[in-house]
């Protein structure tokens, strides 16, 4: 292999030392942080938006095949079919859902640029029909296979070039992570992080994005519903190890994050063994069958939707949507609906003067290696409580009753607006004190934040709720 045919890669160090001064810089002159919000709110006005609920029948290009599974004609995008998974903690004749089947890899690129010294982030106000606020801050770029090559025979997608071109750009992150294992199939995406040159043009980047810092985007993750999933994803995945000297006046958290010799409960080699024997001996066996055949285990079907007799859990929906900003101008394609929102919780905890987070090895009905690091409670509460409801997954109980003094982060999120409607959780980090056990199930294990970040140079050991919280504890230094 020739050396021209390899991307030109950013050292991980440096890159987290200019992390963390974009980090401590929370306004910028290229955007200025009060003008932020008002451009989303112009953006939203500005354009023209609409998602209707329509029958399946009304689907345009979308079918049921002989088995029952929705798919498109164009035999790309996705289709929702049926899986039987065998696991353990299911019965053992084991269970029958829906399930989003997507094997194309998405690009979730965002560009960045050192202007006046400082990190930028260029972020679009993109639109997604599930956005439960129409317009949230998305990657640069945001797209299928089948977007970037046409098949939805519409406009090109602005800065694609960049991410598609070697030797336009250097890259800082590059990894394959992976989606939401309740509803997707091992589905991946590819997250980068491209930077160009101070003196390379983007020429005008249009009133559908901005520059912004990553203090910034901190600043904009304290707030409900505004930077959506594939931004977090792509963040969370920045190298922070080595940014910070260690000293004794350190911030904890600092040190989780950036100390270049940060103690902790257990080195890297020990976590991925644990991880490993896990993923060995755990059970998950996952067959896709016929749609029609997750009747069996409660789904009901009409016109209108695929449920779940329940109540509970998730329903796929059919949805008319037009978009004055987006590369097709209408469309229509199915939805996942959750029936209740969701809680993804980290406990941490301060250990030898560093910060550790408490997570844990989950086993989900997608994945495709069996388990992937989650957060400590990752669950739908709803299913918790009531009669005839499960009993509480370990620590659901200690974070529930957590006094407020002990949140760090509290703020709701949306999940992905492209294939989920409406989809919320509850994203929560909870400092417990000193005498709080480290002695956990062997599910569980206490990592620093730089474990976490190292760990993301690869793909599929962190789970997308648990990005999303690693980004998010950005936020508490």
């Amino acid at each position: 292999m020739s050396a021209d045919t390899l991307a030109r890669t950013a050292d991980r160090t440096d890159t987290a030392h200019r992390l963390l001064v974009s980090a401590r810089t929370p306004d910028s002159a290229v955007t200025p942080m009060d003008r932020v919000l008002g451009w989303l709110d112009e953006q939203a006005r500005a354009g023209s938006f609409r998602v209707t609920r329509v029958p399946f029948a009304a689907l345009r290009g979308w079918y049921f095949d002989g088995d029952g599974n929705l798919r498109h004609e164009s035999g790309r995008f996705f289709a929702v079919e049926g899986l039987h998974v065998t696991a353990d903690g299911l019965p053992e004749r084991g269970w029958k859902q829906p399930i989003i089947v997507q094997p194309e890899v998405g690009l979730l690129g965002i560009v960045v640029k050192e202007i006046d010294g400082v990190l930028h982030f260029l972020m679009q106000a993109k639109m997604e029909p599930g956005n439960i606020n129409t317009l949230q801050l998305s990657p640069t770029v945001q797209a299928t296979r089948s977007n970037f090559t046409g098949v939805h025979q519409g406009l090109g997608i602005p800065f694609l070039d960049l991410f598609l071109e070697r030797g336009r750009a250097r890259v800082l992150v590059d990894v394959l992570q992976s989606e939401q294992a309740d509803w997707f199939l091992a589905k991946r995406n590819r997250n980068m992080i491209i930077e160009i040159d101070e003196d390379t043009s983007t020429g005008d980047i249009g009133d559908g994005f901005r520059w912004l810092t990553f203090g910034q985007l901190l600043r904009l993750l304290r707030l409900d519903n505004v930077v959506n999933m594939d931004t977090r994803s792509i963040l969370a995945c920045l190298p922070t190890a080595g940014a910070e000297p260690d000293g004794v006046d350190l911030d904890p958290v600092l040190r989780s994050f950036h100390g270049l010799s940060a103690p902790s409960v257990h080195d890297t080699g020990e976590v991925l063994s644990w991880l490993t024997g896990i993923r060995a001996l755990r059970e998950l066996v996952q067959r896709r069958v016929p749609l029609a055949e997750v009747a069996e285990d409660g789904w009901t079907f009409t016109d209108d939707e695929i449920g779940h007799a329940g109540g509970r859990r998730f329903r796929v929906i059919g949805a008319d949507i037009s978009a004055s900003n987006r590369e097709v101008a209408s469309w229509t394609q199915p939805l996942i609906q959750p029936q209740v929102p969701g809680l993804m919780a980290l406990i941490v905890k301060r250990i030898n003067g560093t910060l550790h987070a408490l997570v844990q090895a989950r086993v989900d009905v997608g994945h495709l290696n069996v388990a992937e690091l989650a957060p400590t409670v990752h669950c739908r509460p709803a299913d918790h409580t009531g009669p005839g409801t499960d009993p509480y997954p370990p620590f659901l109980a200690d974070v529930l009753a957590t006094p407020t003094a002990r949140i760090r982060y509290d703020a709701v999120q949306s999940e992905e607006g492209g294939r989920f409607y409406h989809a919320e959780n509850r994203y929560t980090i909870l400092e417990v004190p000193e005498e709080f056990s480290e002695d956990v199930p062997r599910d569980y294990a206490w990592l620093t934040f730089s474990q976490l970040t190292e760990l993301m140079a690869h793909g599929n050991y962190l789970n997308v709720e648990l990005r999303t919280l690693v980004v998010c504890a950005h936020t508490l230094y």
